[in-house]
């Protein structure tokens, strides 16, 4: 089994949808809402809640730790299986696709 320098290393769809949310992040914060809407719906905002508690990065040194949807979104990501990973990571691609938001027009957002 390949050894990976980042727990989401392993799936080319997850490095693509961190990679968007590191470099967006301002722009995707609503999509990163939304997806914990829908996984508060399932499990309910205690679970998350107590979940993320427990998951919190003391230090709070990465990328995302300072905005508390996008660090409870990956957070999320970060420790469900693996099947889950891919389908979150489908239908986070998919919904941005579907909004016109792809990593073409996020950069001509930047440049201007």
């Amino acid at each position: 089994m390949a050894e990976y320098k980042r727990w989401y290393d392993h799936d080319p769809l997850l490095v693509e949808v961190m990679e968007l949310l590191r470099n967006f992040k301002d722009d995707l914060r609503e999509q990163a809402q939304v997806f914990l809407e829908k996984i508060e719906a399932q499990v309910g905002k205690e679970a998350v809640e107590s979940f993320y508690s427990k998951v919190k990065h003391p230090n709070g040194n990465r990328w995302y730790d300072g905005d508390p949807v996008l660090s409870r979104a990956v957070e999320l990501l970060r420790i469900v299986p693996q099947d889950i990973q891919k389908k979150a990571s489908e239908n986070f691609l998919k919904s941005l696709k579907e909004q016109g938001i792809t990593i073409e027009v996020l950069k001509s957002n930047l440049e201007e």
